[in-house]
């Protein structure tokens, strides 16, 4: 994973819900470092792992898988 990301954000702590961020560090003491735009100012926060989700906006490239083994 390379950071830093652009990411979603679910937080009920915060009240956000797929709000546009970008994700800095993800700290070992169990915090996620984001830069978010609140009231038109940019601002980092740190926000918990346990109660945070983190969705990057990048899609993931699709996979498809072979039907047939050769052999």
């Amino acid at each position: 994973m390379e950071l830093p990301a652009d990411v979603l954000l679910h937080n009920a702590l915060l009240g956000l819900k797929g709000s546009k961020a970008t994700l800095i560090s993800i700290s070992p003491q169990g915090f996620y470092e984001v830069k978010i735009t609140f009231g038109g100012n940019v601002h980092r926060v740190l926000l918990p792992v346990a109660e945070t989700v983190v969705i990057f906006r990048q899609p993931e490239p699709e996979v498809t898988l072979a039907t047939e083994i050769e052999r």
